[in-house]
């Protein structure tokens, strides 16, 4: 896109779902300031060896952008830290983003497109079962919202990650310009609205919401559950 979209006040909750695997509380969360961050994460990553590559990419986070010091900060950072390789609609590998939801269902849908899509690559495939776990936040910010889907900005809205190529671009140079983040279009839910944000401190606090199975039979066809009673 040559012309940069213009932005929306955004303020409601927001909700993400990750794996259940992932501790709950960090390094992130009791800390003081946020240039205590890198002393802290330095410290964990030796005996920690996931944090090791990590500390590179908080340098990329300016320390007044970083969320420290409050419930849910460990989870928020962990977006950016422990990015994909291959990074999201919006963001490369090199630095990972805070994608949401603005309501549960859509939430859920894209979820279970990228987990099924990661399932049938795999050695292990199908059928399988994940436990997924619900993060609520409710972040405020000036978004720059390319809602619209493909009609409006076809560039942004391919269905497959493998073209995410555009789209990538066209993020990180918002995140460049010191972008909040994007408002756009679910691809895998219509009438879905998912957010980007690109601020750490935006985000928190991050409250923990439900649990949920999902389970793909053997041809790859998928059921959600939500779970009662999870601790």
């Amino acid at each position: 896109m040559a012309v940069t979209p213009p932005t929306v006040s955004f303020h409601r909750r927001t909700h993400r779902l990750i794996a259940s695997r992932y501790p709950t509380v960090g390094v992130f969360d009791d800390l003081v300031s946020p240039d205590d961050a890198e002393a802290a994460m330095a410290l964990e990553s030796l005996t920690n060896d996931r944090l090791t590559g990590a500390l590179g990419r908080l340098a990329a986070i300016a320390p007044e952008d970083r969320a420290v010091g409050a419930a849910g900060a460990s989870i928020a950072m962990a977006a950016f830290l422990h990015s994909a390789p291959g990074g999201g609609r919006f963001t490369t590998g090199a630095l990972g983003a805070w994608y949401a939801a603005c309501d549960r269902d859509t939430a859920i849908a894209e979820t279970l497109y990228h987990a099924a899509r990661r399932l049938g690559a795999s050695d292990a495939g199908f059928p399988a079962t994940i436990q997924m776990r619900e993060l609520l936040s409710t972040p405020e910010g000036d978004l720059h919202d390319v809602r619209g889907g493909a009609a409006r900005h076809p560039d942004l809205y391919d269905p497959d990650p493998a073209g995410y190529g555009p789209s990538q671009r066209f993020g990180e140079a918002l995140r460049t310009q010191g972008s909040d983040g994007l408002l756009f279009d679910s691809v895998r839910r219509p009438g879905g609205e998912n957010i980007a944000i690109f601020k750490p401190r935006l985000l928190v606090p991050v409250t923990q919401g439900d649990h949920f199975a999902y389970a793909w039979d053997a041809e790859g066809r998928a059921t959600v559950s939500h779970l009662k009673a999870v601790l």
